[in-house]
């Protein structure tokens, strides 16, 4: 398993533009009215008894002037949401919540009906259906009607709940998620996974730089596969996806005799880099804006002390489940592969994570109780550097909030709490 190629990747974030959906379903409106037209010939005369055009006319006149205006409501409401959940939550967090599978399928229904209507009505009034093709006109009207009712149940439904911060938490744990679990189990991506690659790197190494500012979001792992074949060399990945790179940083250095022969470019067209960081292949931004909630949540403005604490238990699970995650061997143990690919490193997911919240939270006894809590859960868990790095956080909490909590017996009450020193929690006895 490795990460996606660049046309895949390319492909799944345009099938996430809200446009595209609308302009399927636009199509699929044009399909239906010259289809009818097509078939109108073959319609057998007594279906005209049923059917006038003029309902038809009525009906698509209807229809157009509805759906222009839910459509209309729709957009206005989308933009309201936007606001509201930057306010609430995370800017960062607007583009999970919004560009969703229910949005685009109940835009696209309302454009989509809106266009059917107005080219059935030119269809209508221009004469292409004949005597009987009204009739398979009125037939497609009623389908479209039923989409519209469920795309609308859809949609109320999607709105009752859009801007609660539940929803969006649960729709960046859930996004954090899934790119934490792809790197459990293929931790190299398809390349060797490698914790200390600046040690492995060779003196006199090649240095590819970005040549452009942005942030990486997505690495095409099986085109530097390729190159490392056909050029026999070796690739070193330093800039992973969310890594800000400038001109000057280096995304890959390359080793071996025919280095000098591979082309700049060539390795540059593998890294797809943007100006903002997506969830993707990126778990660290996951975790970041969950800390960003919560950082919010503690301001003075809002005074959530809930949120936080319910952003302390999704992200100990969050990384208990990438921890208990099993790799595959496929990624680690194939000899023939030539790029290596930084691990993620456990210290940097759990400072993203708890850093701000023992910082922004260090004077609420309730969110620092939760917190030690959670890093003692972490602690338990059968991996090394987890542990350490958990006990790092614990007491660089316990430093925050000692300075912070203003009555001793709250300073007694999470000090009792507070991680002992990785030797001691080890279990290692002196001499």
């Amino acid at each position: 398993m490795s990460l996606s190629t660049r046309w895949h990747w390319l492909a799944r974030q345009l099938a996430r533009q809200l446009w595209l959906t609308a302009l399927l379903y636009a199509l699929a409106a044009l399909a239906s009215v010259l289809l009818a037209a097509l078939i109108a010939p073959v319609i057998p005369p007594i279906a005209a008894q049923y059917v006038t055009p003029e309902a038809a006319d009525r009906v698509l006149g209807i229809l157009a002037s509805s759906m222009l205006a839910v459509t209309t409501f729709s957009l206005a409401t989308m933009v309201t949401a936007h606001g509201a959940i930057t306010g609430s939550t995370s800017p960062r967090a607007t583009t999970l919540v919004l560009d969703n599978e229910t949005t685009r399928h109940a835009l696209g229904v309302f454009i989509g009906s809106f266009l059917f209507s107005l080219v059935g009505l030119v269809a209508l009034n221009a004469g292409v259906y004949g005597e009987h093709g009204h009739v398979l006109l009125f037939a497609f009207t009623v389908l479209v009607i039923a989409l519209i009712v469920v795309a609308l149940l859809r949609w109320i439904d999607h709105l009752s709940h859009l801007v609660r911060v539940s929803e969006t938490t649960e729709r960046v744990e859930a996004a954090a998620c899934a790119a934490l679990l792809e790197r459990a189990r293929h931790p190299g991506l398809g390349a060797k996974p490698c914790d200390d690659i600046a040690a492995r790197i060779p003196e006199g190494a090649r240095q590819v730089t970005a040549g452009q500012v942005g942030y990486v979001r997505h690495i095409d792992v099986p085109a530097l596969l390729a190159l490392s074949c056909d050029c026999d060399v070796d690739l070193y990945i330093t800039a992973v996806p969310g890594a800000f790179v400038d001109l000057s940083s280096p995304l890959v250095k390359l080793a071996g005799a025919d280095s000098d022969s591979l082309e700049v470019e060539q390795v540059r067209a593998a890294f797809a880099i943007g100006a903002t960081r997506t969830f993707d292949y990126d778990p660290r931004f996951g975790l970041i804006v969950l800390a960003e909630i919560a950082s919010r949540a503690l301001s003075p403005g809002v005074n959530d002390p809930g949120t936080a604490i319910d952003i302390i238990g999704r992200g100990t699970r969050l990384l208990t489940r990438w921890i208990e995650a099993e790799p595959w061997d496929a990624d680690i143990a194939d000899g023939e592969v030539r790029v290596w690919f930084p691990r993620l490193s456990v210290d940097d997911l759990l400072d993203d994570l708890f850093s701000p919240l023992s910082r922004d939270g260090a004077g609420s006894l309730p969110v620092q109780v939760r917190l030690q809590k959670a890093l003692a859960s972490l602690a338990r868990l059968d991996d090394q550097a987890l542990r350490a790095a958990a006990v790092h956080q614990s007491r660089c909490a316990w430093e925050r909030a000692r300075h912070a909590l203003a009555l001793p017996f709250e300073r007694e009450q999470l000090e009792s709490l507070v991680l002992p020193p990785v030797e001691r929690a080890a279990g290692d006895s002196p001499g």
